[in-house]
């Protein structure tokens, strides 16, 4: 998924982290030019939770647009754990 808005320096990405870690999915998240970039693995009722939380983000954050897509991978986990990128 993609986050834009008010993103960066709001500590965003550790957001995310707490958040994922809680619901036991692994991935990592990133600043990138267009916002924040997450990609996370685990059940799918567990990612929309994560969905559900970026949109709304921590409290200094704003965020605009969340842009989400899943990819369905059988090939098992390809992250151990949730880092910060």
């Amino acid at each position: 998924m993609t986050i834009t808005g008010r993103v960066q320096g709001v500590g965003f990405r550790f957001y995310v982290e707490r958040c994922a870690q809680n619901l036991g999915l692994s991935g990592y998240a990133r600043n990138t030019a267009e916002g924040v970039e997450v990609v996370a693995e685990g059940p799918k009722e567990k990612l929309d939770l994560l969905v559900e939380k970026c949109r709304k983000g921590p409290s200094y954050a704003h965020v605009e647009n969340v842009s989400v897509s899943y990819d369905e991978d059988d090939s098992g986990n390809k992250y151990f754990g949730f880092d910060i990128r």
